[in-house]
């Protein structure tokens, strides 16, 4: 039977949803018996409420930016036909992640996602790194994942390179993981499996004011 993963990752107001911190963004990249399929879901979120510039400067997600985005009652839906009743949830750090989603899940009167079907990838790097750096930047540098054309923190972004670090936590691109041998070619090749789309792409709108927010910040926190 064929396994179900989704590598994520959420960008919020804060770090604690008990205290009045909401989530924003939501990025999931789909990978089926460690395949890699191109699909993906992505959605920024209304939190009703004022984004701290402390976040915005990890993130550059703004309050004005999110103003005409759905709040969470209004995807709830859509997120949970994506995420499904058995797809494993995998995130790095991801209680932080599974707290912020609970929360909204419940807060809408629904029931919470289990917290066995989310894997953490910082926990399986801690047991096969221990003592050593193991922030998702540094596992890319540890195992050559670029992340170069990462400045500001972004969950789709993050879940696409997490994707990538997670196989190499796995063992590393091997066949029958994301990667297949065409014998016509002279190396690996990523490989995509055919299913229904159900991709949620970020419009140009979006990303046009996203890059626009990015060239007025002053002094951001990644130059530091």
């Amino acid at each position: 039977m064929s396994k179900r993963e989704l590598i994520f990752d959420t960008e919020t107001t804060g770090f604690d949803p008990m205290t009045g911190d909401r989530l924003i963004e939501i990025g999931l990249v789909e990978m089926v018996d460690k395949v890699l399929t191109g699909e993906h879901y992505h959605q920024y979120v209304n939190p009703e409420r004022d984004v701290p510039e402390s976040a915005v400067k990890v993130h550059g997600i703004t309050t004005d930016f999110l103003k005409d985005k759905p709040v969470f009652s209004d995807i709830m839906d859509e997120f949970l036909e994506y995420v499904g009743t058995d797809s494993v949830l995998v995130a790095h750090n991801a209680e932080f992640d599974m707290r912020f989603i609970n929360w909204e899940l419940e807060n809408a009167g629904r029931p919470i996602i289990h917290p066995k079907r989310f894997l953490d990838t910082l926990a399986i790097a801690r047991t096969k790194f221990p003592g050593a750096a193991n922030s998702l930047d540094a596992l890319c540098k540890r195992f050559g994942v670029s992340n170069s054309h990462r400045t500001l923190h972004g969950a789709l972004l993050d879940a696409e390179i997490l994707a990538d670090v997670y196989v190499e936590l796995l063992g590393g691109r091997q066949a029958g993981l994301d990667l297949a041998v065409d014998a016509g070619a002279s190396g690996p090749v990523r490989v995509k499996k055919e299913r229904e789309k159900r991709s949620f792409p970020v419009s140009e709108d979006e990303l046009a004011r996203h890059a626009d927010f990015i060239t007025k910040l002053n002094d951001p926190i990644w130059n530091n």
